[in-house]
């Protein structure tokens, strides 16, 4: 028997409908109608997806035209009180940070800060600190940060020193994890991902842009999209809203450390500390469908920047940008990040020649749910 969608999902939906019609969804933008079939095609592949282990919960939305026109949730945000996941839960969402430290690298190009080939140790020569880096081989540029080509490893050493402590002193354990991260490669010969890598540009852009990273993304970016419950903290707004995050070990849901990460992952902010919901990240997957505020970024500078793909597989069949992979599955060429972090999953994917996109929302590690893959199938439904 098919769960029944929670009744802020249904009262969701239904205000959907009625400010579509009014036209009033992002400042006035007609919200194109759904075709009843897609929408049950949408909920029938969810459905599929969750039961394959039916752990915790999930939210889901898809995109069109720059709107949500179709939002669902599925399971438990507190397994212990039996708390339902609504389209209103609040995730982390890893990586998917990542997408918005990219965002500010191209805002502080278009204002003229800084430019894509200029050496990261301009603004922040601690660089240097990185161990092995190969005779005779020229800087590393924000441009190989931000696209994985920069040659760093993934990591540093003793990674565990390096995850904990609040998000006020990211940038202090980014200095010391320094010290202990390396040199994988030739900066510009290969891609490697790099979550190091992405600290030290959040690092970087924060001096560039004269205004520490966390605040500059808040003001800049956050903001002015709108996204009124999305942060790097679990501020006293989002608490209540936020899922409780588990990971499966020996067959069942724990936990305890998703529960401990909430006080701070060391220096993975510019790289995977975002908290946020599915209508909130909608408001970015909108933006670079090229329907999001031009006071942000404009669309001529959006569109750009997915004609820059600076590594692909062998196969040609994903790639990685500033900021954002690049999938090839057939005729289909789709666009966006994924994410995870103790007790969250997510992953958005947006098609810009058809103004579609979709995020997936999960509160748990690990299991059979496969976010990617789902949001894969979703969003061709919507584009076909």
């Amino acid at each position: 028997m098919r769960p029944h969608p929670p009744k802020s999902t249904l009262v969701f939906l239904a205000l959907l409908a009625v400010l579509a019609a009014a036209g009033v969804l992002r400042g006035g933008a007609q919200a194109p109608a759904l075709p009843q079939s897609v929408a049950a095609a949408l909920d029938e592949l969810a459905q599929a997806e969750f039961v394959k282990d039916g752990t915790g919960g999930a939210t889901v939305a898809a995109v069109k035209g720059g709107v949500v026109v179709w939002a669902n949730a599925y399971g438990l945000a507190d397994i212990g009180a039996k708390r339902p996941a609504t389209t209103d839960t609040v995730y982390r969402i890893g990586s998917i940070t990542k997408p918005f430290t990219a965002l500010m690298l191209l805002q502080l190009v278009e204002r003229g800060r800084v430019r894509l080939s200029d050496p990261v140790g301009r603004y922040f020569p601690e660089i240097a600190r990185v161990a092995g880096r190969p005779p005779g081989s020229p800087p590393i540029t924000l441009l190989q940060l931000a696209t994985m080509t920069a040659g760093l490893a993934r990591e540093p050493e003793d990674l565990p020193t390096f995850l904990v402590g609040p998000v006020e002193r990211w940038e202090e354990v980014v200095l010391k994890a320094l010290e202990r991260t390396k040199y994988a490669h030739e900066p510009g010969t290969r891609y490697l991902y790099s979550n190091i890598g992405y600290a030290i540009l959040g690092l970087a852009l924060g001096r560039a842009a004269g205004r520490p990273y966390v605040e500059y993304v808040r003001e800049q970016i956050i903001q002015p999209l709108g996204m009124t419950h999305t942060d790097f903290l679990p501020t006293p707004q989002i608490r209540p809203l936020l899922a409780n995050g588990y990971d499966i070990r020996q067959g069942k849901p724990d936990g305890d450390q998703a529960a401990r990460e909430h006080d701070g992952r060391g220096y993975k902010v510019p790289n995977g500390a975002l908290y946020t919901t599915a209508a909130d990240l909608a408001k970015y997957v909108a933006l670079m469908l090229g329907e999001g505020p031009e006071s942000v970024l404009p669309r001529a500078a959006i569109a750009d920047n997915l004609t820059r793909v600076a590594s692909a597989t062998g196969g040609l069949t994903s790639g990685y940008g500033i900021g954002f992979q690049v999938q090839r599955r057939g005729e289909l060429v789709t666009y966006g990040h994924g994410g995870s972090v103790a007790g969250y999953r997510a992953q958005i994917l947006y098609h810009p020649q058809s103004k579609s996109g979709v995020i997936v929302l999960r509160n748990v590690g690990g299991g059979s749910f496969n976010p990617s893959a789902l949001a894969q199938r979703m969003l061709a439904t919507l584009v076909h």
